[in-house]
C-alpha cells in the first residue's frame, strides 16, 4: 500500500517506526511554536521539568502576536514570561510585534516544505500551504518539545480534496474553505489530514493556500497540506534559499474519503453565527446591518487581501455609525500597504488601522462587541463569544464581501458597491 505526503513526511521524522494508520510515533520536530497565550504556560512547565537546556534554540520560536501591544498589565506580563524565557536561552527567533505567527512564520523563511511543524495553536496547520505536516498541540507538549525536540503523533487518515477549474471574480481562498466545511461539517476531518489535489491548484495562489490551510482547523483537520508546484517554489525561493524535499502522495495511497470541487461553482460565501459551517451563498442572503467589519487576522491579512479591499475603499466613505477595523498580518504586509498607497484609501475611507495582532479575532482587545451588536470578520471563528458579549454575533467572509458591506453598513455582495 501506498503512502500519503502526511505519511512520508511523519516517516523522514522517525527512527524506524511505522507509519501505517492509527499507528501512534514518536517524531522529530523541525520547528516548535509557541506565543503569548500557549508559552506562558508552556514555560511554566518547562520550568518545573528542570532541565535548563532547550533541544535546539534554532528550531524553537515564540511569537508575540495575541495581546500586542499588551493591552493590559496581565497581558503584559504573559508577554514578559515568553520574553524572558527568549532572552535566557538566546533564541534568534523570538519576535514581538512584528506580525501574526501563522504569517510571520512563512515570510521570514522558517517554513519548508517536508517540515514536520508542531505549534500550541489550532491554527498552526496554515504552513501546510508550504508543503509541510504542521499540526496543534498543548502547552504540556509544547514543553516537552522544548526540552526533547520530539512529539508523540498518531498517524492521521487522510481525505483528498480534489480542485478542479477556477475561482469566480471577487471569490477567494475563504470562500473555498468555508465551502468545504459547510459540506463536511466542523467536525468532519476531526483528526485527519485534508490533502489537496487537482487542475484547479493551478490558479489558486499562495494567498488564498494559506486561507484554507488555516481554517482547516475548523473542519478538525490535524493538518492540511497542499503539494509543491511553481507557486510553492516561488514562494519558498522569495524567502528561504535553504535546500529541502517534498513529497508527493503514492498513485496507490489510500484515502478514507474523496471530495471533488469545481472552484468555478463557489460562490461568494457568508458563515452565520454561530458555526464557519453555516456558511450561505451572499446572494440569498437578506440585508443584515452590521455594527462593525474587521479585515485582517492570520486568515486573511495578507497584502492581496489588503489589495481587494482597498480596490473597493478607494474613493468611498464607510457607513456611519460603523466601525472598520483593518489589521495587516505583518509588519513588512503593512509597509508593502503603505508603500502601494492602501493605507491612505483605508484612513480616508474612515478605516482603524491597526498594527499587526490577533487582537479581535479572538475577542482579545479592540473591535470587541457589545451586546446585540454584529460584526463582518474576515477571520477564522464565529462561536458564541467570540469577539465579544455571548450575545453578540460574528459573520465570516472574505475581505472583498467585507470591504463592501463596510461601504454599505448591511451584508452585500461587492457588485452593489464597485461599478
Amino acid at each position: 500500500m501506498g503512502k500519503t505526503i502526511a505519511q512520508k513526511i511523519i516517516e523522514q521524522h522517525c527512527d524506524g517506526d511505522k507509519v501505517d494508520v492509527g499507528h501512534i510515533v514518536k517524531a522529530r520536530v523541525d520547528l516548535v511554536m509557541g506565543n503569548d497565550v500557549s508559552g506562558p504556560m508552556a514555560v511554566d512547565i518547562f520550568n518545573k521539568i528542570n532541565i535548563n537546556r532547550l533541544f535546539d534554540p534554532e528550531k524553537v520560536v515564540l511569537v508575540a502576536d495575541h495581546f500586542v501591544p499588551n493591552k493590559d498589565i496581565k497581558s503584559a506580563e504573559q508577554v514578559k514570561v515568553i520574553r524572558d524565557f527568549a532572552k535566557k536561552y538566546k533564541l534568534p527567533h523570538y519576535y514581538e510585534n512584528e506580525g501574526i505567527e501563522h504569517a510571520l512564520l512563512p515570510e521570514r523563511g522558517l517554513v519548508l516544505p517536508g517540515q514536520l511543524i508542531a505549534g500550541a495553536d489550532s491554527h498552526t496547520v496554515t504552513y501546510g500551504a508550504l508543503g509541510a505536516f504542521a499540526f496543534g498541540i498543548g502547552a504540556t507538549d509544547l514543553a516537552a518539545a522544548f526540552a526533547t525536540g520530539w512529539v508523540w503523533l498518531k498517524i492521521p487518515k487522510t481525505i483528498k480534496i480534489v480542485l478542479s477549474g477556477f475561482l469566480q471574480q471577487w471569490v477567494s481562498g475563504k470562500d473555498v474553505i468555508l465551502e468545504i466545511i459547510k459540506k463536511i461539517g466542523v467536525d468532519g476531518a476531526t483528526y485527519k489530514v485534508l490533502e489537496f489535489q487537482g487542475s484547479g491548484l493551478s490558479g489558486l495562489p499562495m494567498e488564498s493556500r494559506f486561507t484554507i490551510s488555516n481554517m482547516a482547523a475548523e473542519s478538525g483537520a490535524k493538518a492540511a497540506i497542499f503539494p509543491v508546484d511553481e507557486k510553492t517554489i516561488a514562494y519558498i525561493e522569495k524567502n528561504n534559499k535553504q535546500s529541502y524535499s517534498y513529497y508527493t502522495s503514492d498513485d496507490d495511497a489510500e484515502f478514507t474519503e474523496t471530495f471533488e470541487l469545481d472552484l468555478g461553482s463557489v460562490p461568494l460565501q457568508v458563515a452565520f453565527p454561530h458555526l464557519p459551517s453555516n456558511s450561505r451563498n451572499v446572494e440569498e442572503i437578506e440585508k443584515i446591518k452590521i455594527d462593525q467589519v474587521v479585515i485582517g487576522s492570520c486568515t486573511n491579512g495578507w497584502i492581496e487581501d489588503l489589495r481587494v479591499a482597498g480596490q473597493i475603499l478607494k474613493g468611498k466613505h464607510i457607513a456611519s455609525n460603523l466601525r472598520l477595523i483593518i489589521i495587516p498580518a505583518t509588519r513588512e504586509i503593512y509597509k508593502q500597504a503603505l508603500k502601494e498607497g492602501l493605507v491612505e484609501i483605508f484612513v480616508e475611507a474612515g478605516a482603524i488601522v491597526s498594527p499587526p495582532t490577533c487582537g479581535p479575532c479572538l475577542g482579545g482587545f479592540m473591535g470587541i462587541l457589545a451586546e446585540g451588536e454584529r460584526a463582518l470578520a474576515t477571520t477564522n471563528r464565529n462561536f458564541i463569544g467570540r469577539m465579544g458579549h455571548n450575545k453578540s454575533e460574528v459573520y465570516l467572509s472574505n475581505p472583498a464581501v467585507a470591504a463592501a458591506s463596510a461601504v454599505k453598513g448591511y451584508i452585500v455582495h461587492p457588485q452593489e458597491v464597485v461599478n
